[in-house]
């Protein structure tokens, strides 16, 4: 339902609709019929990695965590123009990382499309994100015309 609601409101044109592994698989079915775009799993997903987001990966290293957890099919896209699909965005960190790494592996351009509404205010029941990041940077910032990720 959420994908076929976020095709109405921010189509756009390109070859493929990759979701981020998995939370972004039930938007991306939702999205791609929509816009009539085909559905293509051009990122995959090492189940056998943990949490990324984990202290022991926050150490500089020379490959990421999110390098280590989802790698794209370079053969699907290749001189495609990509739209990635995802459910939410927390800090941002991971879709930079992801957008970064669908360049590098040959997409001429990459669109992000998120499912979920956006946060306009905090969650008092999340109060670990609220504590240690402060509940001000969690709320949706003003629209902008162009994001740069």
């Amino acid at each position: 339902m959420l994908g076929r609601l976020l095709a109405q409101e921010h189509p756009v044109e390109a070859d493929m609709v990759v979701p981020i592994p998995d939370s972004g698989v039930p938007a991306a079915i939702g999205y791609s019929p929509r816009i009539h775009i085909p559905f293509r799993m051009g990122l995959i997903r090492n189940h056998y990695i943990g949490r990324t987001s984990s202290s022991n990966l926050r150490k500089p290293s020379a490959i990421s965590g999110v390098k280590l957890k989802l790698n794209p099919v370079r053969e699907l896209v290749a001189g495609k123009r990509v739209v990635l699909v995802d459910d939410s965005i927390v800090r941002g960190t991971t879709s930079r990382k992801l957008v970064r790494m669908m360049r590098e592996a040959g997409a001429k351009e990459v669109h992000m499309r998120i499912s979920c509404p956006p946060t306009i205010s905090p969650c008092y029941y999340a109060r670990r994100h609220a504590h240690k990041r402060g509940a001000d940077r969690l709320l949706q910032q003003p629209p902008t015309k162009s994001a740069n990720i």
